[in-house]
This record gives structure tokens, C-alpha cells and sequence, in this order.
């Protein structure tokens, strides 16, 4: 029987040498990230140019943004729907679910609300979305903030764009052209504390589940599932709950725990589309930390700081020459633009 141990370990790379190295170092970070990517869709970077400070930081920011009254924070409120991600989402507004799009079956979803926060902003100059930020005199300085560590993860997106390119030897000038827009999105998150016994059946591995035992769990903090676009950024606090699916049992989960001074970086649905499911869109979700009883535990607040990449609106995404062949590797997926895709993805979480 496959056990959560069997699952491969997410490698920890050092990108400073692609970041500062020769060709040849830098070619052999673009391995070893391939690799990753192909066994788990996800990769531990360390010395990837955002300092410690600076993360740090923003986690201080979001702290104080989420301590704020909620009166406050609905000064920025999330638009209805999915089609303009920006803003504040109050715990159970949002619920994540993979590859559903049924409104019934979504609504029975939702009986079950992930219990968690988040504030959205985007590239100061997308006039696609623009950014919603609450009036300057609630918290002064989080704008400037958060838009400088803007700038800060998308400079490191777009070498990881170059690193990706050279590992599937896209000619240049690679992928990076293809985000030039930067249409990211930059996402503060906070759990809210919680009694381990409230929380749905996402804190153990469900071949062994024995929540019925327990009683009914009210709460999720997020679901399994995939991420939409190209790249996901994350950086977490020292909480933990973050686990990452078996390749190839679905159900079976190991924890993703937090490294200290690293960035955890995961393949989404479109590049795993253009890579022709080279690279693996590995579903994860965040449930009991593995410290935490489930029978006798609080589960503590936990705060992350994910930055999600997609291509620009209308990039087509196609399996990119190399990935595929007529004989013994089809294409897998139709064509499909990253808007599109995106925004399709995006209209399940919210309710209208």
C-alpha cells in the first residue's frame, strides 16, 4: 500500500547560481528543476534574490492588515464573481474546488466554507484589473509596500521563466515575452485559529480518514486542488498544514512544511498544458499542521503569501515544440488562451 513516505520529496535547489553562475551552472539549475517539476510539479528555491528582511516584512504588513476591524477591510471589497481578483474576501466568501463548474454541485461545496481571508493586488499599471486598495489612513504604507514586493516577485517570476525556458529549450527569447504584461497576482492569506475538530476531512490522508468518527467538521481551510496559471510563488510562516498530492494515488498527501529562507514553487494548469503534462499540476491543500492533534489541538492562525503567475490575456497555450510528437506523444489538450482558461477557472470560487 502507498503511504504518504512513498511520495518524492520536493528537492531544494539553489537558484543563485542560475541567478549569478556561468552557462553551465545555469543550465544545470534548469536540470534539476525539470526534474523536480516532473516528479512532484513542485521545487524548493533557496537564494532567490528576495531577501529575508523583505519577506519578512510583508508578513508584518499582512498581519496588520488582517488585525484590522472588518468594517475597515470591507472598504476594499472583492467585486462579486471571480472576473476582477482584487481586493478583500472575508473568510467563507471563497471556496476552492478542483475542476467543478456545476452550480449544484458547487453550492453543496460551499456547505462546507474554507475558513480564511485574503486581500488580492495585482501590477499597479494592469488596467485590465486594477488594484483595490483600502483609503490610505486605515493602514498607511501597505500600498507602497505591497506594490514594491510586487516588483520584487515578479523580477524572480521572470528569471524562473528563463530557467524554465532553458530546461525545455523554448528558442529565445523564451517565455518571459509571453508574461511581458505581468498580469500576477499577489495574494495575502490568513487562517483564522480554529479547533483542529472543526476542520474537514483534508487533515489526514483520506485512504485512512476516521473524521466520521470524530463527528462532522464545519470548516475547511482550502480543498485540494490545482493552481490556473504558469507559476506559483509561495512564501509561508512557520505554521505549517501545506501538503501535496501523490503523483499517482490520488487522495494520498505528504506535508510541504515551511524551509526557512526558501520560496516554494509549483507548476499550474497552463504550463503544465504547455508542457504537455511534462511538468506535473500537482493538486495540494492546507489542513491540520502535523503537530497539531485533530482530537485535542487548536489549530493556530497561519499566514502565506502566494504570487501567482499566468501568461499575458491572449497568449495561446499550446504543448510547445518538443513536448510532443505525432508517433508516441500526442498533444493532450486543446489550444486555449490564458485568459480564458483563467477566468473559467475563476468563476467557481466566488459566489455570485
Amino acid at each position: 500500500m502507498t503511504t504518504p513516505k512513498d511520495i518524492p520529496p520536493i528537492p531544494i535547489v539553489d537558484f543563485g547560481a542560475f541567478l549569478h553562475g556561468n552557462e553551465e551552472e545555469r543550465a544545470d539549475v534548469a536540470r534539476q528543476i525539470d526534474d523536480a517539476f516532473r516528479n512532484t510539479g513542485f521545487v524548493y528555491l533557496k537564494n532567490h534574490g528576495v531577501e529575508k528582511e523583505v519577506v519578512d516584512k510583508c508578513f508584518e504588513w499582512s498581519k496588520k492588515f488582517f488585525a484590522l476591524p472588518m468594517e475597515t477591510k470591507m472598504l476594499a471589497p472583492h467585486p462579486p464573481g471571480g472576473s476582477h481578483h482584487r481586493g478583500y474576501s472575508a473568510p467563507g466568501v471563497e471556496k476552492v474546488s478542483q475542476h467543478e463548474y456545476d452550480a449544484d454541485e458547487l453550492k453543496k461545496l460551499r456547505e462546507i466554507p474554507d475558513f480564511k481571508e485574503s486581500f488580492e493586488s495585482g501590477n499597479p499599471t494592469d488596467t485590465s484589473q486594477p488594484n483595490i486598495w483600502p483609503p490610505d489612513t486605515s493602514l498607511p504604507g501597505l500600498r507602497p509596500f505591497l506594490e514594491s514586493f510586487f516588483t520584487h516577485c515578479k523580477t524572480l517570476t521572470h528569471s524562473i521563466l528563463s530557467a524554465l525556458s532553458l530546461a525545455l529549450r523554448v528558442p529565445s527569447p523564451g517565455l518571459s515575452p509571453t508574461h511581458s504584461a505581468s498580469l500576477f497576482q499577489l495574494r495575502l492569506l490568513h487562517y483564522p485559529a480554529i479547533h483542529a475538530s472543526e476542520l474537514a476531512n483534508n487533515q489526514t490522508n483520506d485512504l485512512n480518514d476516521d473524521s466520521k468518527r470524530i463527528g462532522r467538521a464545519r470548516r475547511s481551510r482550502i480543498n485540494a486542488h490545482s493552481d490556473f496559471g504558469t507559476l506559483t510563488l509561495l512564501f509561508q510562516d512557520r505554521v505549517g498544514g501545506l501538503e501535496i498530492g501523490a503523483p499517482d494515488t490520488p487522495g494520498l498527501f505528504r506535508p510541504a512544511p515551511p524551509i526557512e529562507g526558501t520560496v516554494l514553487v509549483n507548476v499550474g494548469d497552463l504550463l503544465a498544458r504547455w508542457s504537455n503534462d511534462r511538468w506535473r499540476s500537482t493538486v495540494h491543500r492546507v489542513g491540520l499542521p502535523p503537530a497539531i492533534s485533530r482530537r485535542e489541538g487548536m489549530v493556530p492562525d497561519r499566514y502565506s503569501i502566494p504570487f501567482f503567475a499566468t501568461a499575458d490575456m491572449e497568449t495561446v497555450i499550446d504543448a510547445l515544440p518538443g513536448c510532443w510528437d505525432e508517433a508516441g506523444n500526442p498533444k493532450r489538450y486543446e489550444p486555449v488562451t490564458a485568459w480564458g482558461y483563467v477566468q473559467m477557472r475563476m468563476a467557481a470560487l466566488y459566489n455570485s
